[in-house]
């Protein structure tokens, strides 16, 4: 047996590899869509067909079976790929941002929010090296709160009490609303799941529950895709202090009434595109954000948002030019 002959031999084994083991998880997981699972699953294992790929491509390159140029644009895409599904979502970077709530009204003592959002534990995501790595990042930066603006979990597996134990090591308190993909919208029924995870390791969640702190108050506000937004009352309640409002989705800010205050709103939701791509990511995020957001800083009438872009992935298991981010949000 030559060496070509071998590697397509490589190749084969890892593709019945791939499907094995997409066909197991697809079944551990906690979905009300399998085949879906299995398909989304198979992609994300298939993936490591780049490694014998870029030998065949040297081998064939080395035997001039193909030219410099074919040999060389296609380990361009492997390299691309390469980065895109092993590298990038793995590198958790920190992000510093120095925002005022209110000009008119600024903090006596700066308060530091660490922000995250959509980890998607489940199918791709949310293991336990990246979440030790994210909370790693976090204790660094010594916040007084982090927060958690939504979609915990992408079809996840039902050991969500286990895979976040990470948590509990956190230096301060964590506070959380839900998702889209944590209610159903598309998620799987994993509501109760998800809230004894939470609950067991040290996590509040503040769907429609006000946190008083020295200088801000913070109102954590239901999911938009799942019809549960509530801020009607919000006028009647006491404006002594600016507002913070944990979102997951940042066209939230549209159901914002009018407070003597503008409120601070954070929110997460749209991956920051997830994969940067010309003209293809502004195509799709029009879908994601109806109101044009996509990352950071945004003024609107009633409320300003802070979109970040999150840890985890959906849909397809890469990440392009858009690395899973901390944010720690200096509030003055």
């Amino acid at each position: 047996m030559n060496i070509t002959q071998m590697i397509y031999w490589c190749i084969t084994l890892m593709l019945v590899w791939a499907g094995w083991q997409a066909w197991v998880s697809a079944r551990r997981t906690e979905t009300t869509h399998h085949f879906k699972a299995f398909m989304l699953l198979l992609v994300f294992y298939l993936c490591y067909l780049i490694f014998p790929w870029m030998v065949l491509i040297f081998w064939q390159w080395y035997h001039e079976d193909i030219n410099t140029l074919q040999a060389i644009s296609s380990f361009a895409i492997a390299l691309l790929i390469l980065y895109a599904r092993f590298i990038e979502p793995h590198h958790v970077v920190v992000k510093h941002t120095d925002l005022s709530i209110d000009p008119q009204l600024p903090l006596k003592k700066a308060f530091t929010v660490a922000l995250i959002a959509d980890l998607h534990i489940g199918l791709y995501s949310g293991k336990e090296r990246q979440l030790a790595k994210i909370v790693e990042k976090i204790n660094e930066e010594q916040p007084d709160i982090v927060v958690v603006s939504g979609d915990w979990t992408y079809e996840p597996e039902d050991k969500l009490i286990d895979e976040l134990r990470i948590l509990r090591d956190i230096d301060c308190q964590v506070y959380s609303v839900n998702g889209n993909h944590d209610e159903q919208y598309p998620g799987p029924p994993i509501q109760d799941l998800l809230a004894k995870a939470l609950f067991h390791n040290n996590v509040l969640d503040i769907e429609n529950q006000i946190v008083e702190f020295d200088e801000v108050r913070m109102l954590g506000v239901g999911d938009l895709w799942a019809g549960k937004v509530d801020m009607q009352h919000l006028p009647d309640l006491p404006q002594d202090k600016p507002w913070i409002l944990l979102a997951h989705n940042p066209d939230t800010v549209d159901m914002v009434p009018v407070l003597p205050t503008k409120p601070l709103m954070l929110s997460g939701h749209t991956h920051g595109g997830q994969i940067e791509l010309p003209w293809i990511t502004s195509y799709v995020m029009r879908k994601v954000s109806m109101l044009g957001h996509k990352k950071g800083y945004y003024q609107h009438e009633t409320a300003n948002v802070f979109v970040t872009v999150g840890t985890g992935m959906v849909g397809a298991p890469f990440r392009f030019r858009v690395p899973p981010t901390v944010d720690i949000l200096h509030l003055h």
